[in-house]
């Protein structure tokens, strides 16, 4: 059973007016309701185009959170073949909310990180949300160095509402831990590709995300802090959480105007959710694109220009 948003209201009633002409459906009235359904089908589809061609931030970040969207584990097993994970920090232990390994992308070998939400409720709590602890970005750590060290290229794959703000977390060096995972991205002399499939969450995105090119999907976001905590702080409001949206210019659209991205990866109509195979197949080619303009690069050249990138952001924005 589909899922709908608020804002997707009118395509949920004509959709559930063409199943119950589908199950009233006879021989004898056949051609007629078939005629009908194919009118509500191209209606269906309309409202379905005009709703998402004029999405509000606030609608964006639904899109993004919907739970029905392709997630990172579904990005490795139809992108990455010989796929092979690993698991721990060898310091503490391991946090599946960041799941890693090597595998290989179009023949070459590669380095995949990423931010596991899960699907069922059991996965979603054995992954913690997506919501990495210290350990998950000190296994992300490992694996960028060896990468680095063998001269494998690194793929992130974003998608948290940010890191965990426990207190286990805390007391184990929760911002400590974000701030090398960073500084490893920073000093990688591979390239590193990041791509926010959905949410970008504060310094648990930013601290595998800090790559060579970074590309988000067309109905993304990527911010400091989400909406309602914004909201919560600015107005002690959080039903205000759709103002925040549209003031703090989240979105893949404004964010690729401000510089601080480099591609918009393009969603099927109505959202990655609602056909996950094109939408992972459109982000392998923006993957593959954006390797093909760094493989050219020796190492001192990819430090280079991953720190005038950010350096450019700066300027820019102040």
């Amino acid at each position: 059973m589909r899922i709908y948003l608020d804002f997707e209201k009118p395509v949920a009633e004509i959709e559930a007016q063409i199943e119950e002409l589908r199950a009233v459906q006879t021989g004898d009235t056949g051609p007629a309701i078939a005629e009908e359904i194919t009118r509500l089908e191209a209606k269906a589809g309309q409202t379905l185009r005009d709703l998402y061609a004029n999405l509000t931030p606030w609608q964006k970040t639904l899109v993004a959170r919907h739970h029905e969207r392709p997630r990172c584990l579904d990005y490795v097993a139809a992108l990455i073949t010989d796929f092979v994970p690993l698991a721990g920090d060898r310091k503490f232990g391991d946090d599946e909310a960041i799941v890693g390994g090597f595998g290989r992308f179009r023949g070459e070998s590669i380095c995949v990180l990423g931010h596991e939400k899960g699907a069922t409720t059991e996965d979603r709590l054995k992954h913690n949300f997506g919501m990495a602890r210290p350990e998950g970005y000190r296994k992300a750590v490992r694996l960028m160095e060896m990468a680095d060290r063998f001269g494998i290229p690194v793929l992130s794959l974003v998608d948290t509402e940010g890191a965990y703000p426990g207190i286990g977390a805390e007391e184990r060096g929760q911002a400590e831990a974000i701030a090398r995972s960073t500084e490893c991205c920073l000093g990688l002399g591979v390239p590193n590709v990041a791509l926010v499939i959905g949410v970008g969450g504060s310094g648990g995105a930013i601290a595998i995300a800090t790559a060579n090119r970074v590309l988000m999907l067309e109905h993304s976001f990527y911010s400091v802090i989400s909406p309602e905590g914004a909201a919560s702080i600015l107005w002690r409001d959080t039903t205000k959480a759709q103002e925040a949206a549209t003031s703090m210019k989240i979105t893949a659209q404004d964010l690729a105007r401000f510089g601080v991205i480099d591609k918009i990866v393009t969603e099927p109509i109505g959202g990655a959710h609602r056909d996950p195979q094109a939408t992972i197949a459109s982000a392998g080619q923006a993957i593959a694109d954006a390797f093909d303009e760094l493989k050219e690069l020796d190492r001192d050249a990819v430090r280079r220009q991953r720190r005038e990138k950010f350096l450019a952001i700066g300027r820019t924005i102040g």
